[in-house]
């Protein structure tokens, strides 16, 4: 049985703790966040793929007793227009029905079913710097402690610690677009979703996304095309009305919900930058792998951060157990994991910067494949972590 180290106890990190205990490696997990609730305020939507995964880690009931499915996507035009209609998630499958929750509602989930399991989640660790040699690999935490084990999963996020330390000169760049989100009890009737739809909005100056919960409360994102990111110090001292006051006059030129639904938010207004890993990004150096966010972050206009982090720990553990050695395990991952997860970085940030994407090639002389094809093909092969 090996050990491993998991640097980083989100969403990448913990799944990956949950399926490794189930394919019977020893697993602790770091993370430098004091408590289970970084980054509570973000939403996001778990599609089939994702859902498909959290099933083989046997945690489903964990995470559908939060938030709410959804089963419709509406597309509607900057004129108010409805232009496409069509239903989420796989028929037949309730556990595989779309689903929006809040990302540290999530992540207090996947902590608290990895307690529950007996792993180890050690909070207020931050990692100080990685020591790899030919008999295992340290951890070396800002506190002087340390963990010494035979595999790091770096899981530490966008800005890996993990990452830095290993391959320093992978640096994630802006993809192009400023991202807000938030939440208002208040929506005009106008900017109600029916229950279990989310409605998408190309919009003039923004793309919009909008849904209602079954309590009633509207959650929104807006995408903002901007030639610069926004800095540290400006998110970080940007008054509470401040994003609010900058959106409304850009969603007015457009007659749909949008400005309403910002108009209607008194809560603080969420912002961060559509950011991503570059394709080709080094995945791992001696004893260490990154996953997740850490490894091919992608901007958020796919929504499939989490369903792609969700697939790299189930498929990682089956690696693991069925390889006949470590080196060939992680290559086999990513062999397995490279082609699909760097299609959605591209994808995600063509959407970001407005510019079409071809289809992925099939191996050989094949016809492109179709992004559902190569979604079966990946989940087929995660289908029997036992």
């Amino acid at each position: 049985m090996a050990r491993l180290l998991v640097i980083g106890g989100g969403i990448a990190g913990t799944a990956a703790a949950l399926a490794l205990d189930k394919a019977g490696q020893e697993v602790a997990v770091y993370e430098a966040h004091p408590d289970s609730a970084e980054d509570i305020g973000a939403f996001l939507t778990l599609a089939s793929n994702g859902l498909r995964a959290l099933a083989q880690l046997d945690a489903t009931p964990a995470v559908t007793a939060l938030g709410f499915p959804l089963t419709t996507m509406r597309l509607v035009d900057a004129e108010g227009s409805e232009v496409a209609r069509a239903p989420l998630g796989e028929a037949g499958d309730p556990r595989l029905r779309y689903r929006c929750l809040r990302r540290g509602e999530l992540n207090a989930a996947l902590q608290a079913e990895a307690a529950r399991r007996g792993i180890g989640v050690v909070h207020g660790a931050r990692l100080a710097s990685v020591e790899s040699g030919a008999e295992g690999v340290t951890a070396h935490f800002t506190d002087g402690s340390t963990a010494t084990g035979d595999l790091l999963l770096g899981a530490d996020g966008l800005n890996s610690t993990v990452r830095r330390v290993t391959a320093p000169a992978a640096l994630p760049r802006y993809a192009g677009q400023r991202v807000f989100y938030g939440y208002t009890p208040h929506v005009p009737a106008a900017g109600a979703d029916e229950a279990g739809c989310i409605t998408m909005i190309r919009g003039s100056a923004a793309a919009f996304g909008h849904t209602t919960s079954p309590d009633g409360e509207t959650y929104w994102f807006a995408r903002v095309t901007a030639d610069a990111p926004l800095t540290a110090d400006e998110i970080a001292h940007a008054t509470p009305s401040r994003w609010r006051d900058l959106l409304v006059p850009l969603l007015r030129k457009d007659p749909t919900p949008a400005a309403d639904i910002v108009a209607a938010t008194t809560a603080p207004v969420l912002v961060t930058n559509a950011t991503e890993m570059p394709n080709g990004t080094p995945w791992r150096s001696g004893r260490t792998l990154l996953i997740g966010d850490a490894a091919h972050a992608a901007s958020p206009a796919t929504g499939q951060g989490a369903s792609m982090a969700l697939e790299d720990a189930v498929i990682l553990a089956k690696c693991l157990r069925d390889d006949p050695d470590t080196e060939s395990a992680l290559s086999h991952y990513e062999t397995l994991r490279r082609p699909r997860v760097e299609h959605n970085t591209t994808v995600s940030g063509n959407i970001s910067r407005g510019v079409h994407t071809p289809p992925p090639r099939a191996p050989g002389n094949a016809p492109p494949a179709r992004p559902d094809e190569e979604l079966t093909r990946q989940l087929e092969w995660t289908a029997a972590l036992r």
